[in-house]
């Protein structure tokens, strides 16, 4: 049997023509969905104010795209593996670009929330893909480190292009203009993809589970909404019930992994140290992230009046690090470790988010910029580092299956974070104590109490406007200090998980047997 470490062979990567160019059209699926994910954020007061969902309508509009991909990822990763990831990858960016205009003409909440489920559906085929692709694309070690590199770099300036760019349709135009921007995008992808991309599968894939997929997503859905639910409320039956089914459902889905011949996701995998603590890190990570950066547009909006197209300027420098330390990640792992790479930039992380603890209503743009500046450093060296380590610990017929395990840690990381650090939030801020006559609406959400107050006279505005505001930043210092734990506790883990893991190098790509020792004897 291979072994699920083994490195292929150095023959099978240097004389793929045009992978720089193939790279160029995966890195568009990657912006794509990098900049519809911080667009959000930005639109949400005008959202709040349009559509006027409850606190917690408001949570699953922000969410419901990352319960939906997290529940799916696994299972579309391994379809691109049996069906082909470039065709995936196309059939997947057809269908964003046209849900995405469902979501830019919603009308109610709910539908705004069906129109998220479905985008997540779409979204699940798009990132696992364009790993997938990138790991049978390069096969030199060092020239995959760039291009996973390039790849999270490409992610990070989708965040910093998101709210520029959605700042400036704001202002002209109405909030479902950030979701047609991604037309164009999608419209490119697919024209050029068709022709630059190579198709890829595995040989011998063994059929889709269906059971398995249905485990996975039941599993994963039922999981996520019962701790989102708990958070918000507290224990209820409704929300344990879920959490059993959930919990039941992933338990049958491994135990269903381990007998079939062909699984969706080899759960070997997991027995490899290097590939647990990356993905641990990751999961970890997004999670003590994905709450604040959830509210901080909100912040700067609504707290400190901020206009959309100034907000989004705002949260650069956070883009900006991350594109700098992505591109070098590969390189610094390797010269130093890849243990110490990741648990300092995750440490950097928690330290940064230990920071925002002290921002009040007036605090000063340095204080806020430097800490988003540093918050970028460490992402980028710790989420690229982790990625080039979970790809690398898979022989490549298993890369949509692995590259699908890193983004299932990241979207329920973010699903996690956000239900549990933005009900930390809503909890905190739904507790001020407004003027007498103010509409309940108020306590629902900061949108909800700016819509309220410019209906009240200044005597009633003003006060109700005060004690929100100072409310919602409580919500968002305590989320700041949760997450900077969380943060902090992942660097530590990450530091005694990574021990001994290294990134590979060119004297690695040897034939290697089915215990990952070297084929050919060395003289």
């Amino acid at each position: 049997m291979t072994s699920a470490l083994r490195p292929e062979t150095a023959t099978e990567g240097t004389e793929r023509p045009g992978r720089w160019l193939a790279l160029s059209v995966l890195v568009l699926a990657v912006l794509l969905v990098a900049v519809d994910a911080t667009v959000l954020g930005l639109a949400t007061p005008y959202i709040s104010e349009d559509l006027a969902p409850t606190g917690s309508q408001l949570l699953w509009i922000g969410d419901v795209y990352s319960f939906v991909i997290a529940g799916l990822l696994v299972s579309m990763g391994s379809l691109g593996d049996r069906i082909g990831r470039k065709r995936i990858l196309l059939y997947g960016a057809t269908a964003f670009g046209a849900i995405s205009v469902l979501n830019a003409y919603a009308h109610t909440p709910e539908l705004m929330i069906a129109a998220r489920a479905l985008l997540g559906v779409a979204g699940a085929t798009l990132m696992p893909a364009t790993l997938a692709l990138i790991r049978n694309l390069f096969h030199d070690p060092r020239e995959r480190s760039l291009a996973i590199g390039i790849w999270g770099a490409t992610a990070s300036a989708g965040t910093a292009v998101g709210p520029v760019l959605g700042g400036f349709l704001l202002e002209h135009f109405w909030w479902g203009s950030v979701f047609l921007i991604n037309l164009p995008v999608m419209a490119v992808l697919v024209a050029v993809g068709v022709r630059l991309l190579p198709e890829s599968r595995t040989a011998h894939p063994g059929p889709w589970d269906m059971t398995s997929v249905v485990l996975s997503l039941v599993g994963m859905i039922g999981v996520v909404y019962a701790v989102k639910e708990t958070a918000s409320h507290g224990f209820t039956w409704p929300a344990s019930a879920a959490g059993l089914l959930g919990a039941a459902a992933l338990y049958g889905f491994v135990r269903r992994q381990l007998t079939l011949p062909a699984p969706l996701l080899d759960m070997r995998l997991f027995r490899h140290r290097g590939f647990s603590g990356a993905v641990l890190a990751d999961l970890l990570a997004i999670f003590g992230l994905a709450g604040l950066v959830f509210f901080l547009s909100q912040y700067l909006q609504l707290v400190q009046g901020r206009r959309p197209f100034e907000a989004g300027l705002a949260e650069l420098p956070a883009a900006i690090g991350a594109v700098v330390a992505g591109l070098v990640a590969g390189r610094a792992a390797r010269r130093f470790s890849v243990r110490s790479v990741v648990a300092g930039g995750l440490a950097a992380i928690g330290l940064s988010l230990a920071a925002l603890t002290v921002i009040g209503q007036s605090t000063g743009y340095p204080l806020l910029g430097a800490a988003l500046l540093v918050v970028g450093l460490g992402a980028g060296f710790s989420f690229t580092v982790t990625a080039d380590v979970i790809l690398s610990s898979v022989p490549k017929e298993q890369a949509g299956a692995a590259s699908a395990v890193s983004e299932t840690a990241y979207e329920l990381g973010a699903a996690l974070g956000i239900a549990v650090l933005g009900s930390v939030v809503t909890g905190v801020y739904r507790d001020f104590t407004a003027p007498a006559g103010t509409p309940p609406e108020a306590h629902e959400s900061l949108g909800g109490a700016a819509e309220a107050a410019s209906h009240l006279p200044p005597s009633m505005a003003d006060p109700l406007l005060e004690a929100a505001r100072q409310s919602f930043v409580d919500g968002l210092t305590l989320a700041a200090g949760t997450g900077a734990t969380v943060l902090l506790t992942a660097s530590v883990a990450a530091w005694f998980m990574l021990r001994d893991q290294r990134l590979a190098t060119s004297t690695d790509l040897e034939p290697r047997d089915s215990r990952g020792t070297r084929a050919t004897p060395q003289p």
